[in-house]
């Protein structure tokens, strides 16, 4: 993942398109987690609402990792 990405002439970085698509995967799952009333059992909901970021971002630098 060495580069760019060129989106209508804008250059961004991956990591960043990566971020905000775990950001909406993470916000899918905490909505799910939420209706299941996993919290309840959740000693810090923010705490894990950013440890499940950023192992979502971690899952799909892995999984993209080969992607040029």
């Amino acid at each position: 993942m060495i580069g760019e990405v060129s989106l209508y002439g804008l250059f961004l970085p991956p990591l960043l398109l990566l971020a905000l698509a775990a950001l909406l995967v993470t916000r899918l799952l905490k909505l799910v987690l939420a209706r299941t009333a996993f919290y309840r059992v959740v000693w810090h909901p923010a705490l894990f609402d950013f440890s499940l970021f950023i192992l979502v971002l971690g899952a799909l630098t892995y999984f993209t990792r080969n992607w040029s």
